[in-house]
C-alpha cells in the first residue's frame, strides 16, 4: 500500500476549501511529517513494522473509499477489541466475586472453628498436661529399658553360654564362654569403682561360680585329654586349656604329671619297640641286631634319645606356648625330666652289660666317646633330670672300665715282653705292641669330638707311657751303662715318634725329652771316654788340670816326643772317626740322637785339643817351636771331625 497516497488524500481534498494562510500552515506541518516520515527507516521501527502488519490484515483494498473509512475502520475495530475485553474481564469478575464468596465462607467456617477449639483446648488442658507428662515417664522407662538390658548383656552370660559352660562339650565355644567370664569379672572392678559395690560383687560371686565350675570341667577334660596331644585339634584345644588353667598352679600341674606320665610310658615302649623290633615294616632294624658291635650299639640307643628328645620338647612347648605367666623353660625341663626318666633304666642295663664283657680297650674308649658326646647335647636340651645324671654316671663309669681295661693290657704286654731287652737294643716287642695300643686308642681320641678330649687324651698317655717308662727302665738297668742308655733311647725314641703324630702332647714329649737329654749326656760321657782312651788323652788332660811346677815340656807324658805320638793317633782319629765309634751308639734308631752323641764327644776331644794347643803354646811352658809342633788350630780339628 503507498502510505504516502494514503496521507495526501485527505489534504488535496481540503485544499480548495479553506483559507489559505491556514491550509498553507497545514500543508507544512503535513510536509514535515511526511517528510520525517520518509526519512524513517522503517525496517528498524519495530512498532510501526507491527501497526503494518496488523493494518494489512484487514486493509486488503487500497482505494479512495477504503482509505476515507479507514479511520472508522480502525475505530471500529478498537471499539470491537474493548468490547471483547470488557465481556472477558465480566466473567473475571463475576469469577472473582464467587471466590470472594467462598473465601469469605471459609473465613467464617474457620473463625467458628478456632472459637471451638479454643474452648476445646481449655477444657483438655490438663489432659493434655497428664499427656505430656505420661510421655516423658514413658521415654525414661524405655530409656531405663535400654540400659537394664546393657547392662545384663554386659554382666551377664546369655543362656546359651551358660548352657556351653554348664553341659557343653569342650570347644572353641566353651572357651569363649570362659573368657567371657573372666571379662564379666573384671568389668566389676569398674562397676566397683563407679559406686555399685553391692551389684558388682553380686555379679562377681556369680562369674566366680561359673568360672570355677567351668575350669573344673576344664581340669577334667584336660587330664582325660592330653595323651592325645598328637591330634591337630586336640592339641591346639590343650593348649588353650593350659593357658586358662595357668592361674591355677595345683590343676595345672596336675595335669602337667598325667602329660608326663603317659608320655613317659609312650617313650618307653618306642624305645623298647625300636631295640626289639625296629622301625615301622622293619626299617630300620632293631637296635639290638647290632649288639654284638658295642660301638654300633651303644650309638644307635643314644642316637634314638638324642632324637626323640627334642620331639619332646616341641610337644611341650606346643602345650604350654599361650602360657604368659609361668615360667615355661622351668616347666619344660621338669617335664622333659620326668619324660625321659623312664629310659634311664633300660639305657643303663644294657650300656653297663657292654662294660661288663670283655672288651678291647679301643671299643670301651670308643664307647667312652660316643657317652660323652651325646652326654654334652642331651645336657643341652634337658638338664638337672635322671636321664643327664644317668649319662654322667655311665660317663665316668666307661672310663674307669676303659682305663682299667688299658692298664691291664699294658701290664700284660709289660709282663709278656718288656722285661728282656733285645740284642740289638731296639725296642722289645712288649715296647711296640703297647705303643701299638696306644697309637690305636690316642687315634680314635684325636677324631671324638668332646670337650674332655685333651684331659682324656693326658689321661691315656699317663696311663701306658709311665708304666711303660718304668718297666722300660727296670729291664735297661740290668744292662751296661752304654747298651742301657741306648737302649732307653731307642725306647724314648719310639715313644716320642708315636706321641708326636697327636695333638696335647706337648707336656708328655718335653718330659720324654728331658730323660732323652739325660741319656744322651750318659751315652756322650761313655762315647767321649772311648776317644780318650783311645788317643791316650787321659794321662795328659789329668796333667793340665793339675797345677803342676814348672813347664809343662818337663813333666813325663808332656814332653814333645809324647805330643807328636798324640798328635799322629790324632791325626789318624780325625781322618776315621767312625772307626772309633761305639758299636752301640750306631744302634740308635733316631739320626738325631746319634749325630747329637757323635757331636758332643767330638766337642769334648776338641775342647781337650785347645786346652793342649794353648798349653804348648804358651811361652811358660817352654816347648820348642810349638807352631810346627801343633800346627792344626782347634776351631779346625772340630771342623774336620764334623765335616
Amino acid at each position: 500500500m503507498n502510505m504516502v497516497s494514503v496521507i495526501k488524500e485527505p489534504t488535496t481534498g481540503s485544499a480548495g476549501d479553506s483559507h489559505n494562510e491556514s491550509d498553507k500552515a497545514v500543508n507544512n506541518l503535513l510536509a514535515r511529517r511526511l517528510s520525517k516520515i520518509l526519512d524513517t527507516r522503517l525496517e528498524n521501527d519495530k512498532d510501526t513494522l507491527e501497526a503494518l502488519k496488523e493494518l494489512s490484515s484487514f486493509f486488503t483494498e487500497n482505494t479512495l473509499k477504503a482509505r476515507r473509512n479507514l479511520r472508522s475502520k480502525i475505530e471500529k475495530r478498537s471499539l470491537a477489541i474493548n468490547e471483547d475485553f470488557l465481556s472477558s474481564f465480566r466473567e473475571v469478575k463475576e469469577a472473582l466475586d464467587a471466590i470472594h464468596n467462598d473465601v469469605s465462607a471459609m473465613n467464617d467456617a474457620v473463625q467458628s472453628m478456632t472459637d471451638r477449639l479454643k474452648a476445646t483446648k481449655t477444657r483438655t488442658q490438663q489432659l493434655i498436661d497428664q499427656t505430656t507428662k505420661l510421655q516423658s515417664d514413658s521415654q525414661k522407662l524405655t530409656l531405663q529399658q535400654k540400659m537394664a538390658d546393657a547392662f545384663l548383656s554386659s554382666f551377664q552370660l546369655s543362656p546359651s553360654e551358660q548352657t556351653v559352660l554348664r553341659d557343653g562339650a569342650i570347644t572353641e565355644e566353651f572357651f569363649s564362654a570362659l573368657e567371657r567370664v573372666q571379662s564379666i569379672h573384671g568389668s566389676c572392678r569398674i562397676l566397683m569403682q563407679s559406686g555399685h559395690q553391692t551389684a558388682a560383687l553380686q555379679i562377681m560371686e556369680q562369674m566366680a561360680l561359673y568360672q570355677e565350675a567351668a575350669l573344673e570341667r576344664l581340669y577334667r577334660w584336660a587330664q582325660n585329654n592330653c595323651r592325645s596331644i598328637e591330634s591337630p585339634e586336640t592339641s591346639l584345644l590343650l593348649m588353650q586349656a593350659m593357658t586358662r588353667l595357668q592361674d591355677r598352679p595345683v590343676l595345672f600341674k596336675y595335669i602337667i604329671d598325667e602329660y608326663c606320665t603317659a608320655r613317659r610310658s609312650v617313650l618307653v615302649r618306642s624305645f623298647l619297640d625300636a631295640l626289639t623290633q625296629g622301625g615301622p615294616g622293619g626299617t630300620p632294624k632293631p637296635i639290638e641286631m647290632h649288639a654284638h658291635d658295642p660301638r654300633r650299639y651303644v650309638g644307635d640307643m643314644l642316637a634314638w634319645l638324642h632324637q626323640m628328645i627334642p620331639s619332646e620338647k616341641e610337644n611341650i612347648l606346643s602345650l604350654l606356648r599361650g602360657c604368659d605367666k609361668i615360667d615355661v623353660m622351668e616347666h619344660v625341663q621338669l617335664a622333659l625330666a620326668n619324660i625321659t626318666e623312664g629310659v634311664c633304666h633300660p639305657l643303663r642295663v644294657r650300656i653297663e652289660q657292654i662294660l661288663a664283657t670283655d672288651s678291647k680297650a679301643t671299643v670301651l674308649y670308643a664307647v667312652y666317646c660316643l657317652i660323652c658326646f651325646y652326654h654334652h647335647i642331651i645336657e643341652q636340651v634337658v638338664q638337672k633330670c635322671t636321664l643327664e645324671r644317668t649319662l654322667k654316671e655311665l660317663q665316668e663309669q666307661s672310663q674307669q672300665v676303659f682305663l682299667r681295661t688299658l692298664q691291664n693290657n699294658v701290664q700284660s704286654h709289660v709282663r709278656e715282653g718288656v722285661e728282656s731287652p733285645p740284642s740289638d737294643l731296639t725296642p722289645s716287642p712288649g715296647v711296640k705292641q703297647i705303643l701299638g695300643l696306644l697309637k690305636e686308642v690316642l687315634s680314635v681320641a684325636s677324631v671324638t669330638e668332646t670337650e674332655e678330649r685333651q684331659q682324656d687324651m693326658a689321661k691315656i698317655v699317663t696311663c701306658v707311657v709311665d708304666p711303660l717308662l718304668q718297666a722300660v727302665n727296670e729291664s735297661a738297668a740290668r744292662l751296661p751303662t752304654c747298651d742301657m742308655a741306648v737302649y732307653l733311647l731307642n725306647c724314648l725314641y719310639q715313644m716320642q715318634s708315636t706321641l708326636s703324630l697327636y695333638e696335647f702332647m706337648d707336656e708328655k714329649l718335653e718330659k720324654l725329652q728331658a730323660h732323652s737329654d739325660a741319656q744322651i749326656d750318659t751315652l756322650t760321657s761313655e762315647q767321649a771316654s772311648c776317644f780318650v782312651a783311645n788317643l791316650n788323652l787321659g794321662p795328659m788332660y789329668t796333667i793340665l788340670q793339675e797345677q803342676t811346677k814348672g813347664p809343662l815340656s818337663s813333666v813325663p807324658g808332656m814332653e814333645q816326643s809324647s805330643l807328636k805320638n798324640f798328635l799322629s793317633k790324632l791325626e789318624n782319629f780325625v781322618n776315621l772317626p767312625d772307626v772309633f765309634v761305639l758299636p752301640q751308639v750306631n744302634m740308635l734308631l733316631s739320626s738325631s740322637h746319634r749325630t747329637a752323641v757323635q757331636r758332643r764327644a767330638y766337642e769334648v776331644i776338641a775342647a781337650i785339643y785347645r786346652q793342649l794347643y794353648e798349653a804348648v803354646h804358651n811361652p811358660a811352658n817352654e816347648y820348642q817351636n810349638p807352631d810346627a809342633l801343633m800346627s792344626i788350630p782347634p776351631e779346625k780339628i772340630l771342623e774336620k771331625l764334623l765335616g
